[in-house]
């Protein structure tokens, strides 16, 4: 916990209370679904949540603004975001059922309420958003094209609408063919080892 209250320390006290229980409830459910690896559950805060988070240093989302996570896996980046930003509903979709089912089971247990979780494929999505997040679940290329035509036009936040994508290593290749690419290093704004090679790719619509 100690990660995320050096780099966000306006939280409230129920903030603090679903961050604080956050990885005990993933180690119950991680149990009987595996949704995270062992190695990774040592440095849950620091690989799984504030590298979530990392999308809140580029964009603060407002209330009522609509996100989708694509590929949320057992919920990131989504929940963090979730409990970092209780106005805003997010929307988190994964392919694989009993995902989602730890999903469902770890907002029901930390009382997030701004959740709603599918599970289907991305592309039977029939809706907008103002933003659409994701981690590293496919090159850059093949995720645009699942979701192309699920970005709201008009924009409301300081950044315009569009893909805020969390990434590794050297993406020269993989981003050739855009050019509304904008790369924000992880390592500027938290400074453990971690992050050093992590970017935010964002894509405006």
């Amino acid at each position: 916990m100690e990660c995320i209250n050096k780099y966000f320390n306006n939280l409230t006290e129920k903030q603090i209370s679903q961050f604080e229980k956050l990885k005990s409830v993933y180690e119950q459910w991680n149990a009987k679904i595996n949704v995270i690896s062992r190695k990774d559950m040592d440095s849950f805060y620091e690989r799984h949540v504030l590298h979530s988070l990392a999308i809140a240093k580029i964009v603060s989302f407002l209330a009522d603004s609509e996100v989708l996570d694509v590929g949320t896996g057992g919920g990131f980046p989504g929940v963090p975001l979730a409990i970092l930003f209780p106005q805003t509903k997010f929307t988190l979709v994964d392919s694989i059922g009993k995902k989602i089912k730890v999903v469902e089971e770890v907002c029901k247990e930390l009382d997030i309420k701004n959740v709603t979780a599918i599970n289907s494929r991305v592309e039977q999505i029939d809706k907008k958003f103002d933003f659409i997040v994701s981690r590293a679940v496919t090159q850059m290329p093949e995720f645009v094209k699942w979701v192309r035509g699920k970005i709201k036009k008009s924009s409301k936040h300081s950044l315009d609408n569009g893909i805020l994508y969390l990434k590794g290593g050297d993406l020269t290749e993989e981003l050739a063919s855009f050019k509304n690419i904008q790369l924000y290093e992880i390592s500027n704004f938290f400074s453990e080892e971690f992050f050093e090679t992590k970017k935010v790719v964002y894509l405006k619509n």
